[in-house]
């Protein structure tokens, strides 16, 4: 597999590396003996100029038919994609973030600045935390968030900031401004969200706890990760406002909602409980 170069989800051109596919393969907890027979199979495959789309749905393929949870945790960054596609259920699923690490959370509200309104996805308030964060939401993996969208969002943090300040008692919180894409940021717009102190979060950052970090840590898998339901069954509970295979697994008659029958309720539960597990 010496100097094959393939093609990235952004058109780029890198040195494919079977260490990286092994690794996301060990996080979504494949077994040994089955990663092995995924790197064999991906050894035969690939070549010079295929697609990092073409090997993960290689990967997935195996999984599927061998670890639908596996599968379920490797297409995690797919799953966030398919929040979509206007973009609101990735603004719900960034406030149930913040709702399950102890927040008190508002998502798509009106918040008046000290010159204009501005409409805020999502404001998080915890003891003397306040927060309003942006979200960007891309359907498409190549798409990055540049140095643009961090000037804006500072500029307009800024704004309500200056309006939060005047309330009584909010001359002791810690105000603090944040985007969060589920693609990843350009290093212009990461240089500047650290330089203007602005919360960036993506896919992979910060180091540590980007959102596959968090997903994983709390639990917090999109019910767009479940192998077990259809693209049709998983808009209607999108349009219903559910975004969560925890919510699935603490309410089951929503699968009976949108007509899912008995006997296939079964497997999409044992699978939302089994994803909906803390680590």
């Amino acid at each position: 597999m010496d100097n094959i170069n393939i093609i990235k989800a952004s058109g780029e051109k890198a040195p494919f590396e079977i260490e990286k596919v092994i690794r996301s393969l060990e996080r979504a907890g494949a077994d040994k003996l089955l990663i092995k027979e995924i790197v064999q199979d991906i050894d035969k495959e690939v070549h010079d100029g295929m697609t990092t789309k073409k090997i993960y749905q290689m990967a997935f393929n195996i999984l599927k038919r061998n670890s639908r949870i596996s599968a379920s945790k490797y297409k995690l960054k797919k799953a966030l994609m398919e929040l979509g596609p206007s973009g609101y259920p990735f603004e719900k699923f960034v406030g149930k973030v913040f709702d399950h690490e102890g927040f008190d959370t508002k998502v798509g509200v009106i918040v008046q600045g000290n010159c204009v309104q501005h409409e805020v996805d999502v404001i998080a308030q915890k003891d003397n935390k306040h927060y309003m964060i942006e979200c960007k939401y891309h359907s498409d993996q190549g798409r990055f968030c540049n140095v643009k969208i961090p000037l804006y969002i500072h500029s307009r943090f800024l704004d309500v900031e200056k309006q939060w300040q005047k309330q009584q008692g909010h001359k002791t919180k810690f105000h603090h401004g944040g985007v969060y894409t589920n693609t990843r940021f350009t290093s212009d717009a990461i240089q500047y969200g650290a330089c203007a102190g602005l919360m960036l979060t993506s896919w992979d950052y910060p180091k540590g706890n980007g959102l596959k970090e968090r997903i994983d840590r709390l639990g917090l898998h999109p019910l767009t990760s479940l192998t077990t339901l259809t693209k049709a069954e998983k808009s209607k509970l999108l349009d219903k406002g559910i975004v969560l295979c925890k919510e699935i697994n603490e309410n089951p008659s929503l699968l009976e909602q949108i007509g899912i029958p008995k006997q296939r309720q079964k497997n999409i539960l044992k699978d939302s409980r089994e994803l909906c597990t803390a680590h």
